[in-house]
């Protein structure tokens, strides 16, 4: 079928590519396809039984995004699904059987989600009538993921809001393959595996780049998306690098070794979303790397705990210092005053380049205006409740609940915003005598 043999499987098993590659992306449209026309039959058992049918067929369909994102190479490395994954789609599952409104709904919703991949990943760039397949495809890796950014995207026209699931695919998927929690023992053949992958990943990148989309069901709706809004291939090597330095440093001496990461994983996102959103003037091109960067800052401050859970540490070693911390009274996780006052230093950083490329807003072409304003606010406002929460990101992850987004939303659909209120922000300087940060200004 595929000329390949046990030879070819196991000689090398840190590579896999060529014929081996295509005999995995040929079996997995095939189960996805088997998924699909299998799915009915759920339709005629009794609620129970319909359950566990839709939990199977959810978290077999997890599993195939799973081997796709380690690059196809299950010989090194055992697909896994994570905890926060099995929950999401267990809720899921429970949501459709327990909500009557979902109910109707259910059959086309998991066929939806079936099918959108089944077409041959390895022909999709052929035959122009699978780049819908494609697209679809990478909706639902967005959907899936339930970000922010997919959120944002409804306030956006039909293109830009596909091109955007389609870039926000790649993204998500280089980021799963060096992103998985490992154990200590583990730790250098699973970044082995990781490096592995994200060098795959830059290799069909590049193949994306010369017009060979054959590498992943992805790539036709990337390789159209990138080519339509004109976006330099360059910030998705950048992205790929930025996740190469999360399997090479755990932590940072200085706020510039710490802006380069930040550049590398955000500041690119900014750069390839606003060529989607559209604009005229040359400095909007900053003000993107600025709110990025800013997005990524406010990630870092709300996710301490957890990161310092898989050994990284993002504060840099110079403002650990300044206030007098260890990375040990970080994993105490206690909010000591000393701990406080670093945390609101690296807040006031943060909303230093919020104010910077707040600007941005005003100078994308106006239909991606209320798409940009909502997902500045939403990331704004976490930022806001880390203030509010006296700076304690230790006991309960910092989130902005449901209603929350929902009313930012509204807004921006509604027109209900303006320029000069993009950024949530609390008057910080009224909480104590002596001005912000006891006279420690960001650098």
């Amino acid at each position: 079928m595929t000329g390949v043999d046990r030879q070819d499987l196991t000689a090398h098993p840190l590579r896999i590519g060529g014929a081996s590659a295509a005999l995995m992306r040929e079996l997995i449209a095939r189960t996805r396809q088997l998924f699909a026309e299998g799915w009915p039959l759920a339709a005629t058992l009794d609620s129970r039984l319909r359950l566990d049918i839709e939990l199977f067929s959810r978290g077999g369909l997890a599993v195939l995004d799973a081997i796709e994102s380690i690059g196809y190479n299950t010989l090194a490395k055992r697909p896994s699904i994570g905890k926060a994954k099995r929950i999401l789609l267990f809720g899921r599952v429970l949501a459709s059987q327990v909500l009557p409104g979902l109910n109707s709904n259910k059959v086309s919703t998991i066929n939806s989600e079936v099918d959108a991949p089944i077409a041959n990943p390895s022909r999709l760039s052929e035959n122009g009538t699978d780049l819908e397949s494609s697209y679809e495809y990478c909706r639902r890796v967005a959907r899936n993921a339930a970000s922010n950014f997919y959120y944002a995207f409804y306030m956006l026209p039909r293109p830009k809001r596909d091109a955007l699931c389609a870039i926000y695919a790649f993204m998500r998927l280089v980021d799963d393959a060096s992103d998985a929690p490992v154990s200590a023992a583990a730790a250098t053949d699973e970044n082995a595996l990781r490096r592995a992958a994200l060098s795959r990943w830059r290799v069909l990148l590049d193949e994306c780049v010369a017009g060979n989309t054959s590498g992943h069901a992805i790539l036709p709706a990337f390789a159209d998306a990138v080519k339509r809004y004109r976006i330099p291939s360059r910030y998705f090597h950048d992205l790929i690098s930025g996740a190469e330095m999360d399997l090479a440093e755990t932590n940072y001496a200085t706020f510039e070794a710490l802006q380069e990461y930040c550049y590398r994983v955000a500041g690119t996102v900014g750069l390839t979303c606003v060529h989607v959103f559209g604009f005229e003037d040359p400095h909007v091109l900053e003000l993107a790397q600025h709110l990025g960067i800013a997005f990524q800052l406010t990630n870092i401050l709300r996710d301490v705990s957890t990161d310092l859970a898989i050994r990284r540490v993002y504060i840099p070693a110079e403002d650990l210092s300044r206030f007098g911390c260890s990375v040990a009274e970080l994993e105490r996780g206690v909010v000591t005053p000393a701990v406080r006052e670093l945390l609101r230093f690296e807040a006031e950083r943060a909303w230093k380049f919020y104010r910077e490329g707040a600007r941005l807003v005003s100078k994308v072409d106006a239909d991606s205006r209320a798409a940009l304003w909502a997902l500045v606010r939403i990331y704004s406002s976490l930022l806001a409740r880390i203030e509010e929460r006296d700076f304690d990101v230790f006991s309960a992850r910092v989130r902005l609940n449901t209603a929350g987004k929902a009313r930012i939303l509204l807004r921006a659909r509604l027109g209900w915003w303006s320029e000069a209120d993009v950024l949530e922000e609390r008057d910080r300087d009224r909480r104590r005598p002596g001005g912000a940060l006891l006279g420690r200004r960001v650098s």
